[in-house]
């Protein structure tokens, strides 16, 4: 691993939440991504962010991570700026999708970044359904590389048409 990280400390709460820099960086995305995909066994995924300035590379990283998990071949389904609550529709919509939703905010002491991570029911993991083998995974440097070129993924920049009002934040 080049850049190790506390696994305990920064993997919880549903994905990933760390000061930056210092206790997360960019690369623990992509680790996220990669595992989310393997762990969940997912051919798509839908990523948001929340347009903070430091959460765009992150968010690249993190799509990264997901195209090259193994021999999935997963197609991204990038949704850029969005609120949570507008990725967990579009969640919804596609369905039987997982999905990653990134933040960043001020907090005493610097800027906290946030990676959560949801099942393909649309249901923050936990240590019950995924993210005890996702902390596992990193932490045994295990995390999910390509196996050839054809199995690459895409990703696909998206933007949801909602057709119902109560879907909209």
């Amino acid at each position: 691993m080049l850049n190790p990280i506390d696994t305990e400390a920064v993997i919880r709460e549903g994905g990933a939440i760390g000061r930056f820099p210092g206790g997360i960086h960019e690369g623990v995305a992509w680790w996220l991504g990669s595992c989310l995909v393997v762990t969940q066994r997912a051919g798509r995924i839908a990523v948001g962010h929340d347009g903070h300035p430091a959460i765009a590379e992150f968010a690249k990283r993190f799509c990264l991570g997901a195209i090259n998990a193994q021999h999935y071949a997963c197609n991204v389904r990038f949704l850029g700026l969005q609120t949570e609550k507008l990725l967990l529709a579009a969640l919804k919509s596609f369905g039987d999708v997982p999905g990653a939703w990134l933040s960043a905010g001020e907090a005493e002491g610097g800027l906290v970044v946030r990676i959560k991570l949801y099942n393909r029911q649309g249901i923050v993991l936990d240590d019950t359904n995924g993210l005890a083998e996702i902390r596992r995974l990193v932490a045994e440097d295990q995390v999910p590389v390509p196996v050839n070129a054809q199995a690459k993924g895409t990703v696909e920049p998206w933007h949801p048409q909602l057709t119902k009002r109560e879907d909209l934040p």
